[in-house]
């Protein structure tokens, strides 16, 4: 599987342009799923020096990327990087930016080592307790 991941707020907390503490388990987490020959693509908004700051402080910890902002390590680079509309052709995406938030790394592996969806992980979770199911309207408004 490929995966995207982001750095600030995902693999660290947010202190852009500085890099924040690890967020507990993310660089655990993407080690073992190197391991398991998934690819892994640093998915950032940080450029320059501050993406190589990134880049860098994932290698001293073991993790080492498939490519960084780019489909493949070769891939050409847009000259005007602030007006490009990088699209990558990945399985998944891991960002806190996420409908819902970044789940615990924990949960993040298990579903990509299960290959289960969220909805599929909360089941075998609560399995044998029956969520309640509250509308989106109800969500919103009470």
């Amino acid at each position: 599987m490929t995966i995207a991941v982001d750095f600030d707020g995902t693999i660290v907390e947010h202190k852009y342009p500085q890099i924040g503490r690890e967020i507990p388990f993310a660089i655990a987490t993407l080690k073992q799923l190197q391991q398991e020959h998934h690819r892994l693509i640093l998915w950032s908004v940080r450029e320059g020096e501050l993406l190589d700051e990134a880049v860098e402080y994932c290698r001293q910890r073991g993790v080492e990327f498939y490519a960084v902002n780019s489909n493949y390590s070769e891939e050409p680079v847009a000259l005007n990087s602030a007006c490009s509309c990088r699209k990558l052709k990945v399985d998944l995406f891991i960002d806190d930016r996420n409908v819902g938030g970044l789940p615990d790394w924990g949960v993040i592996y298990e579903m990509i080592h299960n290959k289960w969806s969220y909805e599929r992980y909360m089941r075998e979770v609560h399995r044998g307790e029956e969520p309640e199911k509250v509308s989106f309207w109800k969500k919103m408004f009470g």
